[in-house]
């Protein structure tokens, strides 16, 4: 019954004018970021983040336009890797293996509508996950103390961008760099100045804004540089769009159940929603068996990893929400958002904050359906989204990069940080390094650091404290695994090489 009242309360806030059409504008927003081949929804988020400073919006209303942007990503992924071959993100690698093969059979109308129902149905079961299961949750985080919280950061930083990763050193060095970079500003016990280097403007630390932009949004800019401005074009042509309702009866029963393992693939800390896509995918393969022609054009095939990596989407939220831990990429910098709205993510942010909480869910209810009304009758203004030139699209991302820095901060030398942190993520990315493990240590280093002396403190510097408790040990255990798993799982999760003519 709390849940149900917490909802109405959740509803009555969802419901106004001013917050729906937030959701509808992130909705169509995130959309068309996600159609864009190499954007995805980190990128998205992150890009657009600036933009809720500028609005001047608060917390409730931040959270849902960008949590609006992360599903409409998550839906917009499907259209290019069923229309070109090109992935729109990494979740939405596995819808390339029969959602292409559709396109070249003359069914790309069929496939698009399927995989926007399957996401439908993938990240509305995913929202009523979150709202049972976050509750719990954060009932259970109350067991935890510094020992357990710090072996939890250590699962993050373990797991998160492993597996997207080409090798485990690359991700540890980039989990390193950012959590040298946390280190920089006053020592939060004994207030001297660590890394600063007599710079002022670095006493307070490296906002995680200025860092997310940077590394994401403007590196991005230098990758658009890169190539030429070269114009994005339609692999398929994109005739008659109608709803294959016999296709959709037949994918009912791989909706649901790739659900259910993305759900779970998504609340796990740092197995996000490409786990979730290849893990919904493979086993719906299995159950299909040879007769499921899977990798030919199989309507079961689309419609399982979309249904899985928007579902994990949705249970990514879950321990962002409940433990302060990003379950993904997108999460993580979600997760800057709600720090420096001043909203601490944890067990008492659902006492502390219910309409934060609440509003969001009820909002995500609502996108799920304003999503689906939008990607099945509206597909093909999305799909013209894919003929944007770069050279149009590059000085949006620019302004609104700058201008929403600016105006959070009004310092020219955050400007110049952003530009710098541009470059740095442009030079990892050229050496496959990846960057949402650097995020990860700006955003928790501090956190992990504190847990870690608290750690000590109470224990005498006893080290063995930090094993000292079921959970803590447990922690530890799915940390090593999640460290060592991707090593073996590599060649499994590689890349499906492009279909040629």
């Amino acid at each position: 019954m709390d849940i149900l009242a917490n909802l109405s309360v959740g509803f009555g806030i969802a419901l106004s004018p001013y917050t729906l059409m937030l959701a509808v504008i992130g909705c169509f927003l995130g959309t068309i970021i996600g159609a864009l081949p190499g954007l995805g929804p980190s990128n998205g988020v992150a890009i657009l983040i600036p933009l809720t400073f500028t609005l001047g919006l608060d917390a409730t209303s931040a959270l849902v336009l960008m949590t609006s942007v992360y599903y409409g990503a998550m839906y917009g992924g499907r259209i290019s890797s069923i229309l070109l071959n090109i992935p729109g993100d990494e979740p939405a690698l596995m819808t390339t293996l029969d959602g292409y093969p559709m396109a070249k059979q003359g069914r790309a109308g069929d496939a698009l509508v399927i995989s926007g129902v399957a996401s439908f149905v993938g990240a509305f079961l995913a929202t009523v996950g979150l709202m049972l299961l976050a509750p719990l949750l954060a009932n259970v985080a109350y067991l935890f103390g510094p020992a357990e919280y710090f072996a939890l950061y250590l699962l993050a930083f373990c797991t998160l961008g492993g597996i997207a990763s080409n090798n485990q050193a690359k991700a540890a060095l980039a989990s390193c760099i950012g959590l040298g970079i946390a280190m920089i500003g006053l020592d939060n016990q004994s207030g001297m100045p660590r890394f600063t280097y007599g710079n002022l403007h670095l006493m307070d630390g490296v906002d995680f804004l200025v860092a997310i932009v940077g590394l994401f949004a403007v590196a991005e800019v230098f990758f658009f540089i890169e190539s030429h401005g070269k114009n994005t074009s339609i692999g398929v042509v994109l005739d008659k769009v109608r709803v294959p309702w016999r296709d959709l009866r037949a994918c009912t029963g791989t909706m649901i159940r790739a659900s259910g393992v993305g759900f779970v693939a998504g609340v796990l800390p740092g197995a996000g929603a490409s786990l979730g896509s290849f893990l919904a995918y493979m086993s719906e393969k299995s159950i299909a068996g040879a007769k499921g022609k899977f990798g030919t054009g199989a309507p079961r095939g689309v419609a399982a990893p979309e249904a899985g990596n928007n579902a994990a989407a949705g249970g990514a939220l879950v321990p962002m929400l409940t433990l302060g831990v990003p379950g993904s990429g997108t999460t993580a910098v979600l997760l800057a958002l709600l720090m420096t709205l001043n909203i601490t993510p944890g067990p008492t942010l659902f006492t502390d904050r219910p309409d934060v909480v609440w509003g969001l869910i009820a909002s995500l209810l609502i996108a799920n359906f304003v999503l689906l009304a939008m990607n099945v009758p509206m597909v093909k203004i999305f799909v013209k989204v894919l003929m944007v030139p770069p050279a149009v699209l590059l000085p949006g991302v620019t302004m609104i990069s700058f201008v929403g820095i600016y105006s959070l901060s009004g310092s020219y030398f955050d400007l110049t940080l952003m530009v710098a942190f541009g470059v740095l993520g442009y030079v990892l990315r050229k050496l496959d390094i990846p960057t949402v493990p650097v995020i990860l240590g700006i955003l928790l280093g501090n956190n992990m650091e504190d847990a870690l002396r608290r750690a000590m403190i109470l224990s005498d510097g006893d080290v063995s404290f930090l094993f000292s408790s079921p959970i803590s040990i447990g922690l530890w255990v799915a940390a090593v695994a999640g460290f060592i798993a991707p090593m073996f799982l590599r060649g499994v999760l590689k890349k499906p090489q492009a279909v040629t003519d």
